[in-house]
């Protein structure tokens, strides 16, 4: 797929398949605590779209922001980076 201009792009983990055509993916980071300086994990939950139902849960796999598609799904799926074991 070619590469669009401006649009964000995430890299996260399936954490649900349930739904028909979405899911759900989460983005961990790791952010610096402001006043005491450790690291923190912080997950962010992204709710895709999965036009041919591909993904298991545990896959990693890449979104990218597109226009609403639902009260809660803006983001579609590019591609599976690695499959769940």
């Amino acid at each position: 797929m070619e590469k669009r201009n401006l649009r964000k792009e995430r890299v996260g983990v399936v954490t649900s398949n349930k739904m028909e055509k979405s899911i759900v993916v989460a983005e961990v980071k790791k952010v610096k605590h402001p006043m005491y300086g450790k690291f923190v994990l912080k997950t962010k939950k992204y709710v895709a779209h999965d036009e041919k139902n591909d993904c298991n849960e545990g896959d990693t796999v890449r979104i990218m922001e597109t226009r609403p598609l639902s009260k809660s799904k803006c983001w579609r799926l590019v591609e599976i980076l690695e499959r769940a074991k």
